[in-house]
């Protein structure tokens, strides 16, 4: 184990079972001869020259030396925990000289250059701050003088540049040797930067000589074996993407954990296993790179720091993987020629993982995590090298700023330097106001190199918008402008022009008559020969007619000839060669067959010549040749039949064989020739009565074509007229479209004219506007760069300040700069960013959506839609998020973290370029969101992933942020990469807002006006802009000759004239609103005081976290208040009246949810604040009351004041209003003396004229004599100044509470011990019929397993109208958020019936607060807490009870007054427990419960007997009902002795006392009893309670004290005063530290002072006891101061013990590992030790000879009872008195302990006792009233004996408590009985005890 870390102590019985070796590091000699060996072996085999290796000693011995310095040098403090320089760091030099080649180093001096360079990687890249660079280079450089002669040059060489690294000679040629020059380096790193961004990410990085030093070192210890890094700087600093490019560079793979939902220590092991395999069996090198945001649990570092320190994480494979593993390896190992064992395989596989596998880890050093995490995880710092970034030089912001704007073109180069200056500037400035605004406004603003770098971007972003806007604008104006000079050059062209087409227009207008005149002579021909050419069309038409009636005619007849035509065809068709030529065979046919032939050739006979023979023969021979017959029928001709041949056929026709049908049946050729016959002669007769009518028709149609010919010459005569005509028409058209077309041209000439001179005319005021504005645009294009620079400052930086701090960088920091740079930037003097950044028309539109209106919001406004980092909301009043909401209304996505499916959400926005608003952010992100909130991109901006997931990314997505906390702490990476902004309402906002409200109230007719004023003007704003914008496009757009577009022109002179009229009525409206903001004004008061009471109100959270109020709610309670005051018809009556009210329904509001304690607070910071904004009182006073800056080292010259008092007195008397003070006080001390020795001296006059001084001087002086009576002097200061209703003590009733409550406003009940307040909602919800039996009254008390309930009885309740308590929900932190959720959801749309009550306990401590704000803020908060002060307790408990309580006895006069009694009792006992261990020894939880349960009881027992059962009632309360909750004796006498004289028979007979002046009242009503509290009872004071005055001046001052600080942290803090540094704190603790442990005495040699001792004694044993508990404290503090001290010297590590112990030391406060081993006491460290030292010198003084000192001092004891013990054995033993029979006698001598020469012969002195609660008459030897201011007098010596218990007398005595503290309680000791002359009960009351310490 290592002695100097971890725990430095074995329990010896432990350790008695070991044999210990302690192996002390090697001697200087031993060193000298390991490194020597290994360094010298290096050179050897390596062949280095032989000057190289002779030097190898002299090296050692600088190294040696050089370790020992650094390590005496730089020791370990909390900060510098990791300032441990030992052998490892010793080695790792040594490491890095191995790496070095023979050509890097050809001489000595270079193997001196490679040490330096090493040393400084091992030991200066560790260190935290400049000036330890500053030592170490001074030790390095003294200590290599020492050793080397001549090395000056190579020192000097080695101060411009030493920089050794593995890729000199560029990436992929590994070889540690030195880089020449920065500019060769930087070069190897550009070009490894571009590799490196063309297969990854890109990444931006500006490499200036710190970020190429981070390289090299990063990369070194990379290359080195089993290297692991530590980089520890703020996020941001590039600790990540200078270790990619570094594990690049050395062709590592990187990897890095995906965090998402539930990433826990089983994902990490996989994930490590993972790298395990890779590294162990596929031998690829791998960074594992872990930032401190992927640390989700602290247990991940378990792991880690496994890893680091052995190399095996346990359980990281399952067996079987193991031995897959081991096999993967086992042909390696043997190729090793090694044992291939399991336990080798696995040996040689950790090895490979631990060479291959290299950890980088990038943490913060904010606050004290990396601290903790150190001590907790050893190896994270001891088995890394540490490489800690420091915040960038000035030098570095400066280059990397140049360098990115080199690549800016728009700037000119002779500026850029004193940019990149500016820039830097107002970098470190920032730092340094944010230090000042976490001293003064306790918030947390950080800046890191990224927010430095993103204001770059921003810049260059910004400027080339704003270059092209404002190139865009001069365009356009000079456009427009250029458009109004050419139409001016236009107009004289215009007008010759018109000369010229007058002229031309008569010549046209000739022509044209001309030759209307031919065209009528040619119209006139055409028309004569028409009318011919009609009359031949009629006739041709009748022709026509009658041609087609006869053709009809011929076409009917001809059908009819048509079927015998067909059947003939029919009949032939039959024939055919075959048929014919069997007929032709018939040798005699049947006559029917010969006649049919016979037929055929008569049809046949040419010419008519009938045959003579027609014979079968002839008729065989007409055959002969087939087809030729049948040719000659089928072409016979039909239509001209012979006569003869038609009458030759009739005898054949006639023959009634001659059918067809009967033909058939002797030959078909035969019957086919028959019907062929039939049907030609049928057809034949038809065709002869056609003819005669066709040859008509012939004739007919030759005399149509005759006249139609005639008609067709008639018309083309007619169409060469036509044409001739068309000509001549055409000729007259063109004459007169010409003449038409000049007429057109010369009227738009003269119209183009007029419209010229409209327009130049029209745009006379634009032109010399517009020319203005292109002169201003020139001038900001000059003074643009520096614009644009202090626009950039002031969105990237200025966000999250408040509005004075903004002022003060802008104005009074930032410009002066500029104005004193050595090349000027040109700026706009007096530049306004926001009129850079938006326009009024974009302001009124944000103000029509909601935004506020004052200044402070406007920048936000502005701030938050220029940034380019996603904007942060700071926003507790819900302003912001108000207005984003309404702004972007549907297109916004709102989502929370943790809410269901938000990431779902949040990539489904992501891909379509939605804007997505997280709201309710807490301080902490989710992890799964970094890569989101730092905008990291992959694949060329088209992804961003989330957890493990790619999504797109569209670069239209917008996120915004938003959070309610009101003083969020968030770390610095995360402000790196968002822009904050501070949305919180400021005061003048606030009031503007309010005063709108009031206004709108009071006068609605003005609001409205207002209002629709405001919105007017933003919308003339946004109409006029509109109209300019329009008017400067259509001139633009306007082509060449635009003075032809009559409606562009008209349109312009539209815009104009609606400009114009907007112009009059902003005028008007401008008189409207001066006098409407005159009216407006009269009401600011009210809303100046609303806003002073809402920021009261809300810095109440700095009291306690408990307190937190909405501006939601403040506001309507601010209506309600309006709505309440009473009217008047005097404005100025009116006014007072509202603010009354606005005031104390606040007040009211507020007080009832702070704490009795905080009340008078709260009260008196209303009313001081109320003054000074009137300007009633004095600032320098009011700071002198609440701070008290009172004269140290002063003596007080009277002795009623102590010096702190006139400490006091004499630095008021230096202050003009109070001059002489301290003399008069001297002058006039009897007076002075009786004023402040008064019993409420607030009450009195104040002596001489300062009588006369204002209420707060009064308070002043009063502040210095008498602190204690501070709480009541301020309630009276109150009561004065704002009236008596402000310290009124009685409590608002449930039932008006309840009024106020709604859906949306839960009513919130902060409970306090005793009290139950959800009895009023039961009893408010059975009067409203809500209860449990009606099943709509759910009642959850909150614990394991009951959030489900809840959540059940939440979503009916919303939906039923139902009420629902949820009690004690402090007991479920884990649950809250769902519960503010829950009931955020149902502030909306539930039933309006739906009621929510919430009770939960305040936390002990405002870090374990852990009540949402959210819960907090919206309720009514309520705390039941008991009330303070006897007439406000007393009014409570009677208000237990009403009249019927009071009939409802019948013995009504006992039962009132024993009721009354009662409610006195009650009040007295829950009241007395302010007064501390005094009034109670424990705090107990009396409850109303007790109250109305002994009245219950009360009822019963008197109905019950006829004698008021006095003892039985006593008992009964005292011992049951409020004595079940006591468990300390002396409060349970304390109780019976309070009913003993409050419930006695006298009560019944006339005068009986409750108090003094405060008599048990008659037989009243109940309204009666209250009224007789407020009309009898005497004010506040401790005798109400039996106590002495001097009971409360302790707990007072403490009160009035805690008061005004209170009050001073709540005054707006305005110090420039910063904090001192650390050393002064190391410095303090030092000094104390060696002081105590020079004072401390050695321990007691316990076994030599029991030689010394003959008879071991009673006494002697308590002796030796002490001793021995002395001895364990001693011891203890010796260790543990010693301990601390090794460890402040940085020889042991700092463990949580030390650190704890470190500051119990400075904040003086006795140590808890010292407490646990020494007495009780209540003393500041200081005090304690004093006390120590004299315990222990009064032991030595005891055990020098073991005689009984002559007195005692019996605190010195540990234990005192033993001592008090040994009084009765000592006695007993030599009495021979059984001991328990014994008691102790005190009797109180009138002596002091110097008066006391020897002890007594029995029993003892003691001395150094105190009384609290009275004192003790030494004279009469009794207990005797105090005197005031006199608060634990000091006792007489006390002589203590032991005597018989029956001996004992204990008449008139008081048996006292003694207690060793004032806390009384636990420290009892003993009782000792004093005499007294009063009734011991006074004493009782009084809470008389005697103290051993005080």
């Amino acid at each position: 184990m290592n002695p100097t870390a971890g725990s430095f102590t074995i329990n010896p019985r432990l350790q008695r079972h070991f044999c210990v070796f302690a192996l002390s590091i090697p001697g200087q000699d031993a060193l000298s001869r390991i490194y020597s060996t290994i360094l010298t072996q290096h050179l050897t085999s390596g062949n280095f020259s032989g000057a190289v290796q002779k030097s190898a000693q002299q090296l050692v011995a600088l190294a040696l030396g050089l370790h020992q310095k650094v390590a005496a040098t730089f020791l370990p403090t909390a900060i510098k925990f990791h300032y441990i320089f030992n052998l490892r760091d010793f080695s790792n030099i040594f490491q890095g000289l191995l790496f070095s080649t023979p050509e890097c180093l050809q001489h000595p001096q270079d193997l001196v250059k490679l040490y330096l360079h090493e040393s400084n990687r091992v030991y200066r890249d560790k260190m935290v701050e400049e000036k330890d660079y500053g030592t170490f280079d001074k030790i390095q450089l003294e200590t290599v003088k020492k050793l080397y002669d001549d090395i000056e040059e190579t020192l000097e060489q080695t101060k411009r540049m030493n920089i050794y690294c593995h890729f000199a000679k560029g990436v992929g040629e590994p070889s540690y040797r030195p880089v020449p020059t920065w500019e060769e380096l930087n070069k190897i790193l550009v070009e490894a930067l571009d590799s490196y961004n063309e297969v990854n990410a890109a990444m931006s990085l500006v490499l200036f000589e710190d970020a190429m030093c981070h390289v090299c070192r990063i990369n070194r210890i990379l290359e080195s074996p089993r290297g692991n890094a530590l980089l520890v700087g703020v996020g941001g600093s590039g600790k990540q993407s200078l270790t990619r490019l570094a594990a690049f560079i050395s062709s590592l793979e990187l990897f890095q954990i995906t965090l998402r939902k539930g990433y826990g220590i089983p994902d990490l092991k996989a994930d490590l296993a993972n790298l395990y395999l890779k590294a162990g069996v596929k031998n690829i090198g791998i960074v594992f790179l872990m930032t401190d945001a992927q640390v989700a649990d602290e247990q991940f570092l378990v792991l880690v720091n496994d890893f680091l320190a052995s190399g095996e994480i346990p359980d990281l494979f399952p067996d079987d993987e193991v031995e897959n593993i081991i096999n993967s390896v086992r042909n390696e190992v043997k190729g090793r020629g090694l044992v291939d064992s399991r336990e080798t395989c696995w040996k040689f596989f950790i090895e490979r993982v631990r060479r291959q596998l290299k950890v980088v880890l990038c943490f913060s050093p904010v606050g004290s995590k990396l601290r903790v995490r150190s001590r907790r995880f050893p190896a994270i710092v001891s088995c890394t090298a540490i490489d800690w970034f420091q915040e960038w030089p000035q030098e570095a912001l400066e280059s990397v700023s140049l360098r990115f704007l080199q690549e800016t073109e728009t700037v000119e180069d002779s500026v850029k330097d004193s940019i990149s200056k500016f820039m830097a500037y107002v970098h470190t400035s920032v730092n340094e106001i944010s230090r000042l605004y976490l001293s003064n406004e306790r918030r947390y603003n950080y800046t890191t190199p990224k927010s430095f770098l993103e204001q770059i971007k921003l810049y260059q972003n910004l400027l080339l918008k704003k270059g092209k806007d404002l190139k865009a604008k001069m365009e356009r104006l000079e456009n427009g402008l250029e458009k109004l000079k050419s139409t001016s050059a236009q107009v004289d062209e215009l007008k010759a022009r018109l000369a010229a087409q007058e002229v031309e227009l008569k010549q046209k207008n000739e022509d044209a008559d001309k030759l209307i005149r031919v065209v009528g002579v040619e119209t006139e021909k055409v028309s004569r020969e028409k009318a011919i050419a009609d009359e031949e069309e009629q006739k041709v038409a009748l022709i026509t007619q009658e041609v087609e009636q006869k053709q009809k005619d011929c076409e009917e007849d001809l059908a009819k000839a048509e079927p015998a035509l067909e059947a003939a065809q029919a009949a032939l068709n039959t024939l055919n060669k075959k048929n014919l030529t069997e007929l032709r065979s018939f040798g005699s046919p049947p006559s029917a067959v010969s006649n049919v032939t016979a037929a055929v050739m008569v049809l046949m006979a040419p010419g008519g010549k009938i045959p003579k023979d027609r014979s079968w023969k002839a008729a065989k021979a007409a055959m002969a040749r087939v087809d030729g017959f049948l040719d000659s029928l089928i072409k016979f001709d039909k239509e001209n039949i012979h006569e003869n041949c038609l009458k030759a056929l009739q005898p054949y026709l006639q023959d009634p064989k001659f059918k067809p049908e009967f033909v058939t049946t002797k030959s078909l050729a035969a019957a086919g020739l028959c019907s062929w016959v039939v049907n030609m002669v049928r057809f034949h007769a038809v065709f002869c009565e056609v003819q005669p009518k066709r040859q008509a028709l012939s004739r007919a149609n030759t005399e149509l074509a005759a006249a139609q010919d005639k008609l067709a010459s008639i018309k083309a005569k007619i169409a060469r007229l036509n044409e001739n005509l068309r000509k001549l028409t055409a000729k007259f058209e063109k004459a007169t479209s010409d003449k038409l077309k000049c007429q057109q041209e010369a009227e738009a000439t003269a119209c183009t004219i007029a419209l010229a001179n409209r327009l130049v005319g029209g745009l006379a005021s634009e032109n010399v506007r517009w020319a203005e504005a292109v002169k201003n645009f020139k001038q900001q294009q000059s003074t643009l760069c520096g614009d644009v620079l202090l626009i950039t400052a002031f969105i990237s930086y200025l966000g999250y300040f408040t509005k004075k701090y903004r002022q003060e960088l802008l104005d009074g920091i930032w410009k002066p700069y500029l104005h004193q740079l050595k090349v000027p930037i040109p700026v706009t003097p007096s530049l306004d960013p926001l009129t850079m950044l938006t326009d009024d028309a974009d302001v009124a539109a944000w103000q029509n959506e909601g935004l506020p209106a004052d200044r402070m919001s406007t920048e936000n406004a502005t701030i938050l839609t220029n940034c380019e980092r996603w904007p942060l909301m700071v926003d507790p009043q819900l302003q912001g998020i108000k207005w984003i909401k309404t702004k972007y209304g549907e297109d916004l996505r709102v989502i929370r973290i943790g809410q269901k499916g938000y990431l779902d959400t949040m990539e489904r926005a992501l891909a379509a370029g939605e804007l997505v608003l997280i709201e309710n952010l807490e301080e902490s992100m989710d992890p799964v969101l970094g890569p989101l909130l730092g905008r990291e991109t992959i694949k060329k901006g088209r992804y961003i992933k989330i957890g493990d997931k790619e999504c797109d990314f569209n670069p239209a997505f917008r996120l915004i942020l938003h959070t309610k906390l009101a003083n969020p702490h968030f770390q610095p990476e995360l402000q790196a990469q968002c822009t904050l902004i501070n949305f919180t309402v400021t005061r003048d906002g606030l009031e503007d807002q309010l005063l709108a409200a009031v206004v709108n109230m009071e006068r609605p007719d003005l609001e409205e006006l207002k209002s629709n004023l405001t919105k007017q003007q933003n919308g003339f704003k946004i109409t006029l802009k509109t109209l300019e914008d329009n008017l400067l496009s259509r001139l633009s757009s306007a082509s060449g000759n635009f003075l032809g577009d009559t409606a562009l022109v008209e349109n312009l002179e539209i815009t104009k004239q609606t400009a114009a009229e907007i112009e009059e009525k902003v005028q008007e409206s401008k008189v409207t609103e001066t006098k409407i903001n005159e009216a407006r004004e009269h009401y600011r008061p009210a809303a100046a005081r609303a806003s002073l009471l809402y920021f009261i109100m809300s810095d109440l959270h700095a009291i306690h976290p408990m307190y937190q109020f909405s501006l939601k709610a403040f506001s309507v309670v601010f209506h309600k208040a309006i709505e309440r005051a009473p009217p008047d018809e005097s404005l100025p009556q009116r006014l007072l009246n509202l603010i009354d009210s606005i005031t104390f329904s606040v007040f009211q509001y507020t007080t009832r949810g702070l704490f009795e304690c905080d009340k008078l607070t709260y009260t008196a910071q209303v009313t001081f604040q109320i003054l000074l904004m009137s300007k009633e009182i004095n600032i320098v006073e009011l700071d002198f009351l609440l701070r008290y800056p009172a004269q140290t080292r002063v003596t007080s010259p009277v002795e009623f004041l102590s010096n702190h008092s006139w400490g006091g007195i004499k630095a008021l008397s230096s202050m003009e209003e109070f001059r002489n003070l301290d003399r008069d006080i001297e002058g006039s001390a009897k007076r002075w003396k009786k004023f402040v020795e008064s019993e409420c001296p607030e009450k009195e006059k104040f002596p001489q004229e300062w009588k006369n001084k204002s209420a707060l001087q009064r308070l002043c002086i009063l502040r210095a004599v008498r602190p204690d009576r501070m709480s009541y002097a301020v309630r009276d200061f109150v009561e004065e100044k704002l009236g008596s209703k402000y310290v009124a003590g009685r409590s608002l009733d449930f039932a008006t509470t309840f009024e106020e409550s709604g859906p949306a406003t839960p009513v919130f009940f902060i409970l306090s011990p005793g009290v139950d307040p959800l009895k009023d909602v039961e009893k408010q919800g059975k009067k409203l019929g809500y209860t449990f039996n009606n099943r709509n009254f759910h009642n959850v008390s909150l614990g394991q397993g009951q959030e489900v309930v809840a959540e059940q009885a939440l979503d009916l309740a919303a939906k039923e109208g139902h009420w629902v308590i949820l009690q004690n929900i402090h007991l479920v932190a884990k649950w809250l958020s769902s519960l503010e959720k829950k009931l955020e959801q149902h502030s909306e749309g539930s039933h309006q019936d739906f009621r929510v009550f919430i009770s939960a306990e305040p936390a002990p401590s405002p870090e374990s607060h852990i009540i949402p704000q959210g819960i907090l803020e919206n309720s009514i908060k309520i705390t039941s807490e008991a009330p303070t002060g006897m007439h406000a307790n007393l009014h409570k408990a009677l208000d237990n009870f009403n009249q019927d309580t009071l009939e409802m006895c019948t013995r009504e006069n006992e039962f009132k007054s024993i009721l009354f009694a009662l409610c006195y009792f009650h009040a007295a006992v829950a009241e007395r427990r302010k007064f501390g261990p005094q009034g109670w020894n424990r705090s107990y939880p009396f409850n109303t419960g007790d109250l109305t349960i002994s009245v219950n009881v009360l009822y019963n027992y008197l109905e019950a007997s006829t004698k008021v059962p006095y003892d039985d009632l006593r008992y009964l309360f005292g011992e049951i009902m409020y004595g079940g909750h006591i468990t300390d004796d002396w409060d349970r006498r304390l109780c019976k002795t309070y009913l003993e004289e409050f419930i006695k028979p006298e009560m019944l007979e006339g005068e009986f006392l409750l108090a003094p002046g405060f008599p048990l009242p008659g037989n009243l009503d109940y309204n009666g009893y209250h009224q007789y509290i407020d009309d009898a009872l005497p004010p506040e004071s401790p005798y109400l309670y039996g106590l002495h005055p001097n009971a409360e001046i302790g707990f007072l001052t403490q009160t009035s004290e805690k008061l005004f600080r209170t009050m001073l942290e709540m005054q707006p803090r305005d110090t420039s005063v910063g904090e001192g540094g650390v050393g002064t704190r190391d410095e303090t603790v030092k000094a104390l530290l060696e002081e105590m442990l020079e004072k401390l005495m050695d321990e007691f040699n316990i076994t030599e002072l029991m030689a010394k001792v003959e008879e071991r004694t009673p006494y002697a044993v308590v002796a030796f006891q002490e001793c021995e508990r002395m001895n364990i404290l001693t011891s203890e503090i010796k260790r543990s101061l010693k301990e601390l001290d090794l460890g402040l010297k940085g020889e042991l590590t700092m463990t949580s013990d030390m650190e704890n112990l470190q500051n119990a030391l400075f904040l003086d406060t006795v140590p808890e590992s010292w407490i646990k081993r020494a007495y009780p006491s209540t003393a500041s460290l200081g005090t304690w030790f004093a006390d120590l030292l004299t315990r222990i010198k009064e032991l030595e003084a005891w055990t020098g000879d073991f005689s009984l000192p002559s007195t005692v001092w019996l605190a010195g004891f540990f234990n005192p009872q033993s001592f008090l013990t040994a009084i009765m054995q000592s006695t007993a033993r030599k009495n021979k008195w059984p001991l328990d029979k014994m008691t102790l006698q005190c009797d109180v001598t009138k002596k002091n302990r110097e008066d006391f020469a020897s002890p007594p012969r029995e029993g003892a002195y003691v001395h150094g006792l105190f009384m609290e609660g009275a004192r003790w008459d030494a004279q009469a030897g009794i207990i005797a009233e105090a005197r005031l201011k006199e608060l634990t007098p000091a006792m007489p010596v006390i002589f203590i004996k032991a005597i018989p218990a029956d001996k004992q007398d204990i008449r008139s005595t008081y048996r006292c408590p003694v207690y060793k503290t004032r806390q009384r309680g636990p420290t009892y000791v003993w009782t000792f009985n004093l005499k007294t002359r009063e009734n011991p009960s006074k004493w009782v009351l009084a809470g008389v005890a005697l103290l051993l310490q005080i």
